[in-house]
């Protein structure tokens, strides 16, 4: 799975015109679903997560977690993550997930994010989405697959 978090102080995504999921202070996550994934990569990718040392201490070092602050999280499906640009001017998104199951894997992490204690809100998968967000910092962290 791959990620894209943003660290926010207000986030909020609508559909339609309508506001299906929104978060205060923590992170806007953009997650995709990836070829090859297997069940165990949601709750991985979420522990990763709820625990990377992303938010100031007292002095102002990075060095509170998603859960050490209390935060939120908004968690927006986007396949376009999986974009492979080395050819040619179009991106190929061969390497994401089907939808079906890359639904699942999202819901799932979503869960599992859940499950780390994170009070969690989502777009609607496959739905198109505007992304409206406060980028806090800014901070921005790219997480891969590679999570051992």
């Amino acid at each position: 799975m791959r990620a894209l978090l943003q660290r926010v102080s207000d986030a909020r995504v609508d559909v339609a015109g309508d506001t299906v999921g929104r978060c205060g202070r923590g992170l806007l996550i953009l997650v995709c679903a990836m070829q090859g994934d297997g069940p165990d990569q949601p709750a991985k990718l979420a522990a990763k997560i709820a625990k990377l040392r992303i938010f100031p201490d007292e002095a102002g070092k990075m060095n509170r977690s998603l859960r050490d602050i209390g935060g939120e999280a908004l968690v927006v499906s986007q396949f376009t993550l999986a974009a492979d640009t080395r050819r040619g001017n179009r991106p190929g998104f061969s390497e994401a997930a089907r939808p079906e199951e890359g639904k699942a894997l999202y819901e799932a992490f979503a869960e599992a994010l859940r499950g780390e204690g994170i009070a969690v809100q989502t777009g609607i998968f496959g739905a198109d989405m505007q992304v409206h967000l406060v980028n806090d910092g800014p901070v921005t962290i790219w997480l891969d697959d590679q999570l051992g």
